[in-house]
């Protein structure tokens, strides 16, 4: 029996099967979110010396996601192999970093955790096939930029534009929805958030919210159609309403505050794509 054989005919094992590539993901996507606004920064800050005419500094070590290797920030003590298995090593480290005891961050295994466990619940909502493997790979990218816009209020080009063609590729397959749909689906959520920004910005002359989340809705349409749409800014925008409520209720932030959009436009285009059509039958079920 073949791999493939062996997790259609056993749902188990396919969920199984996703929940270590998301403990996996999760690791990956810690990196990530550490060091692509790192690298992101030296990009814009060699892009203005370069238009400033400055001199260039002195060069120094390679950064990228590669290099240089995971080291504690505390003591720089290069992590072993064993050190960085995936929620596990946490475990046996009881928490602390080996070599100098300092504690390490709960944040890298509960990103970890959190990406196993949507991985595990896409693999059992949708069962072995195409669409679980693909929406597995935008549930990564959605989950990656919820943290780097959480922490950096940034939507980086970089994951938003080949999961916007993705969709639109997957699409001409009608993976989960006509290409027809998702062409109108991109342009239409693009097109949504600009036209709200610019209204807010000649009303108020101030900015309501970043370019990014104008793309990042652009790629929800692009995978899961014009119908994704109503349904993400609805749930989005209570969502951010609430936590922004919230805030101001537990003195935490002031009414001036920026607060990231993206993540609650991710996590309502997630939820749409998965029960958008059920959520939708149900509301009209009510109001009739």
């Amino acid at each position: 029996m073949s791999m493939i054989d062996l997790l259609s005919r056993h749902p188990d094992a396919f969920i199984a099967c996703a929940l270590i590539l998301g403990l996996l993901a999760g690791s990956f996507i810690n990196v990530l979110a550490w060091r692509l606004p790192k690298m992101l920064e030296q990009e814009w800050q060699a892009q203005a010396r370069e238009v400033l005419d400055l001199p260039e500094p002195a060069k120094g070590p390679v950064y990228n996601l590669l290099r240089p290797r995971s080291h504690c920030p505390n003591c720089r003590h290069s992590l072993r192999v064993r050190e960085n298995i995936p929620l596990l090593s946490y475990l046996f480290l009881r928490g602390k970093c080996s070599q100098c005891k300092s504690a390490i961050s709960l944040r890298y295994p509960l990103t970890e955790l959190t990406c196993a466990v949507l991985s595990a619940f896409v693999a059992w909502h949708f069962g072995f096939g195409a669409q679980a493997g693909w929406m597995l790979l935008l549930t990564w990218g959605l989950f990656a930029i919820c943290l780097i816009d959480t922490e950096h209020q940034i939507v980086p080009d970089l994951l938003v534009f080949p999961l916007l063609w993705l969709g639109l590729l997957l699409n001409s397959f009608s993976l989960f929805t006509t290409l027809e749909q998702a062409v109108w689906g991109a342009a239409l959520g693009y097109a949504s958030l600009w036209s709200v920004f610019w209204m807010f910005k000649l009303i108020t002359g101030k900015d309501g919210m970043g370019y990014g989340d104008f793309k990042l809705l652009a790629v929800l349409g692009a995978w899961g159609g014009v119908a994704v749409l109503p349904l993400t800014i609805l749930l989005s925008s209570l969502l951010g309403a609430a936590v922004g409520v919230g805030l101001l209720a537990l003195r935490r932030a002031r009414t001036s505050t920026p607060i990231p959009f993206a993540p609650y436009l991710a996590i309502a285009g997630w939820i749409a794509l998965l029960w958008g059509g059920q959520i939708t039958g149900l509301y009209w079920q009510i109001s009739v």
